[in-house]
């Protein structure tokens, strides 16, 4: 066992945890944060990707450990008093999910991209979002919601 310190989404935690423990199943299981999913644990489909220090990972890869000193953000971490995220509500609005199981690594995804490239061109969000699977959509709608968001709604 061992101490790990992290922020995760703006609250300061320390937690014993083993070693080989997975930053995924450190949010899903200790901290009860159950919006980040575990699909493949290869990092082949994304669905774990979450913040890390602002930056989008996989948390299929990362360990507790490595997280240590450090901020994580997770879906739940985007949750605001007045209304969803623009990511979310341009998801909403733009129709960017269909079973909802890729739907928070993807706008965890997304938010990293728009955080590094605020205006992304659609060749830009698709690479941007490349590594994040959906298994039910084209992704031409999940495009469209993100250069929704990018552009304050009006793409």
């Amino acid at each position: 066992m061992m101490r790990v310190d992290i922020t995760v989404n703006g609250r300061a935690r320390a937690d014993d945890v083993e070693a080989r423990l997975l930053l995924v199943h450190y949010l899903r299981d200790v901290c009860g944060l159950r919006a980040t999913n575990v699909g493949c644990d290869t990092t082949s489909c994304g669905s774990c990707t979450v913040l890390l220090d602002g930056a989008s990972v996989k948390s299929c890869t990362v360990l507790a450990a490595q997280a240590s000193g450090h901020e994580v953000t997770t879906l739940e971490g985007l949750n605001r008093s007045d209304g969803l995220h623009p990511v979310q509500e341009a998801f909403r609005q733009e129709h960017g999910l269909q079973c909802g199981f890729c739907t928070p690594g993807m706008v965890m995804a997304a938010v990293g991209l728009l955080a590094d490239n605020p205006d992304p061109s659609e060749d830009e969000v698709r690479e941007g979002l490349e590594g994040n699977f959906c298994r039910c959509t084209g992704y031409h709608n999940i495009v469209r919601a993100v250069r929704a968001a990018a552009s304050g709604g009006r793409a």
